[in-house]
């Protein structure tokens, strides 16, 4: 009898770092005015913000529907997929603010809060409305902004971002559709790879089967190093051989929930090899 063994595991992607990527390229024509200063540390101890957005040019605005809360100095905290934003995060990345405009000597007028997460966290609007009495109105497809404070605030549900006007905020996830996939691909081509290493190396781990169909579907057809590419593993290919390039490809299209005639096709690997993998 066949052995009931539980498939690697995922590897821990690094969410952040393409998140800040994302942003950047989301706000990519003010690039001029703006400074992106990722992980700004507050003080000796691990306390930090996850993205700090600087405006070098205070009186130019900024026509874009994630940040026309936008002031001078504007802090954002991120949840990666899988994790939510709580009450209490609110809380620490308000006590940040206040600390970063002591530390920073910012008047508390031109610092802005922007929470970010892949779905609508509820708990946290509903204790914005009911606990903090603010006024808090959707003003655009995914994005809250909450009326009451001396920080402006607003919290965006990526998921429900235009796909259109954010593709890379919204793409930050697993389960993409046919559609975004093709979307950031086609996308990604126009910035070019050097631009986008983080981000297409966490949205491609992520969302290995739809990026491998949506190759296929091109009619294009994938090439081993295509797929090598796509699965971020090009580093590794080149360090470690072709053989070995192969059979990580096999071990970590398993852990997507590939099918082994797909695997085989893709490296060339006999189905037998491939089997020997999933029962390691």
């Amino acid at each position: 009898m066949a052995k009931n063994i539980p498939p690697p595991p995922t590897p821990r992607l690094a969410w952040h770092p393409a998140f800040v990527q994302a942003f950047r390229l989301e706000l990519e024509q003010y690039q001029d005015i703006l400074e992106f200063i990722p992980e700004l540390q507050l003080t000796s101890e691990p306390l930090r913000i996850d993205l700090a957005v600087i405006k070098k040019l205070k009186n130019i605005p900024i026509r874009k529907n994630i940040a026309a809360i936008f002031r001078s100095d504007n802090l954002l905290e991120y949840k990666s997929p899988g994790d939510h934003l709580s009450v209490a995060d609110f809380y620490k990345v308000y006590g940040c603010a206040c600390l970063y405009a002591s530390l920073y000597a910012v008047p508390v007028t031109e610092i802005t809060l922007t929470f970010v997460e892949n779905r609508k966290p509820r708990k946290l609007l509903k204790h914005l409305r009911e606990v903090r009495g603010y006024e808090v109105r959707e003003a655009g497809a995914g994005i809250y902004v909450a009326a009451g404070d001396i920080f402006p605030i607003q919290v965006i549900d990526s998921g429900e971002l235009s796909g259109e006007e954010n593709v890379w905020l919204k793409g930050l996830r697993g389960g993409l559709e046919t559609g975004e996939a093709m979307a950031i691909l086609r996308a990604g081509r126009e910035k070019g790879r050097g631009l986008l290493g983080a981000y297409l190396e966490v949205v491609l781990n992520a969302n290995a089967g739809v990026f491998l169909e949506v190759g296929k579907m091109g009619n294009r057809g994938l090439t081993f190093d295509d797929v090598l590419v796509e699965l971020g593993l090009t580093a590794k290919w080149k360090a470690e051989g072709r053989e070995e390039g192969r059979e990580e490809v096999a071990r970590k299209a398993l852990a997507r929930g590939l099918s082994l005639e797909t695997i085989g096709e893709i490296t060339g690997l006999d189905l037998e090899t491939i089997k020997s993998f999933a029962d390691q």
